[in-house]
């Protein structure tokens, strides 16, 4: 188990490093970088399949990835745009305490649905943590997008 655990901690760290990387280089191009995190969530979805976890397995985990971070960004930006960098800071403090509420209702909604159903959410510690890390690049990219598309 904690050979496991370990593994699971170091294969994060290294997708963390190509997540943050990647972002870095792209973060001052306001056209290309919700595309670009959009990409690392998809990227993040590929990951999955030589780690041999299925998506349906981890879709809760996706689902809270979506929402939280979807609506942080959103908060995020608002933030930025009433009080600059502290507005933004603050908007994404208080709106992460937030969306992890709200976020956590829909992962449980679906894990529930899905055990309702017979569909197994079984969950495991790479599994969840990769399922999340998509969730939200996916859900942040897909604002970025839309923020871009209306200049904001």
């Amino acid at each position: 188990m904690k050979n496991h655990f370990i593994s699971a901690i170091i294969k994060i760290i290294i997708l963390c490093i190509v997540i943050f990387t990647v972002s870095l280089y792209f973060i001052y191009n306001s056209q290309l970088i919700g595309w670009v995190i959009l990409g690392l969530g998809v990227l993040c979805l590929i990951v999955l399949i030589p780690l041999k976890v299925l998506i349906h397995t981890i879709w809760p985990d996706i689902v809270f990835g979506l929402i939280d971070n979807g609506i942080l960004v959103i908060l995020a930006i608002f933030g930025g745009e009433i009080a600059g960098m502290i507005g933004a800071v603050i908007g994404g403090a208080v709106g992460n305490a937030i969306t992890d509420g709200i976020a956590g209702v829909f992962e449980g909604y679906t894990a529930e649905k899905m055990r309702k159903n017979n569909i197994s959410d079984k969950r495991t510690v790479l599994g969840s943590a990769i399922g999340k890390m998509a969730g939200c690049l996916l859900g942040a990219g897909a604002v970025l997008i839309i923020a871009n598309l209306f200049n904001l």
